[in-house]
């Protein structure tokens, strides 16, 4: 039994990466269209950018620009980017 689990793990390891849904997830990058998720976000701490995720539901965010790089992702399909508040920064709602 604990030879075919550890036969199991010595195939599945190497191939792990195949089964995530993002597989250039917070690799760096020049442009958001060279990420899974379309959002290149910049990285103040070592000038650059990387790979994200875009925003979920009640998170920050901003609208695709038309530039190459990201300051906040823009929101999920299915949300849009406003403001209830014009005191209060951009989030992600269901509309």
């Amino acid at each position: 039994m604990a030879t075919a689990f550890v036969l199991l793990v010595g195939v599945l390891l190497p191939c792990w990466g195949e089964f995530l849904p993002f597989k250039k997830k917070f690799l760096k990058c020049s442009h958001h269209s060279e990420c899974a998720s379309d959002c290149c976000l910049m990285d103040l701490d070592r000038a650059g950018a990387f790979c994200a995720p875009k925003a979920r539901m009640a998170m920050l965010c901003l609208f695709q620009t038309k530039g190459a790089i990201n300051i906040i992702c823009p929101c999920q399909s299915g949300l849009s980017c406003i403001s209830k508040d014009p005191v209060c920064p951009r989030r992600c709602h269901l509309i």
